[in-house]
């Protein structure tokens, strides 16, 4: 009995948690965030209340980064990336969009749409292999 016990399982998985931990939506209420701090620095001219602003844009928009990143490294495997062969680059251009040259860098109300509707089409993508 203690030898069953002790002998080695070989288990497989989809992901490196059971499914149900990963969700695009974190990457999306946190660009949600960003775009709400853009509009709002936008109206208004309190130097303080920008510096501030900024502040927090831009460690939200780490977040976007670092949820994106789970998704990608963690969730998504080489069948995904064989369905969908766009979807590296789906990623790359959405983690820039938070990036330095994206959202963490500008105030631009622009800047963070474009990053909201990258994380929406990684978000379809994300539910069509929940499906599956």
């Amino acid at each position: 009995m203690l030898a069953n016990l002790l002998r080695p399982t070989v288990v497989s998985a989809h992901c490196d948690l059971p499914c149900g931990v990963y969700d695009p939506a974190q990457a999306r209420i946190e660009a949600e965030s960003v775009k709400a701090i853009a509009e709002k620095y936008a109206a208004n001219e309190d130097p303080t209340f920008r510096a501030r602003a900024i502040v927090i844009k831009e460690q939200r928009s780490n977040l976007v980064k670092e949820h994106l990143w789970v998704l990608w490294t963690d969730y998504f495997k080489p069948p995904h990336f064989e369905k969908y062969p766009h979807l590296h680059e789906l990623f790359n251009e959405a983690t820039k969009l938070a990036g330095a040259a994206g959202t963490k860098g500008s105030v631009d109300v622009k800047v963070a749409e474009d990053l909201l509707n990258k994380i929406a089409e990684i978000d379809k993508i994300f539910w069509e292999t929940k499906k599956a």
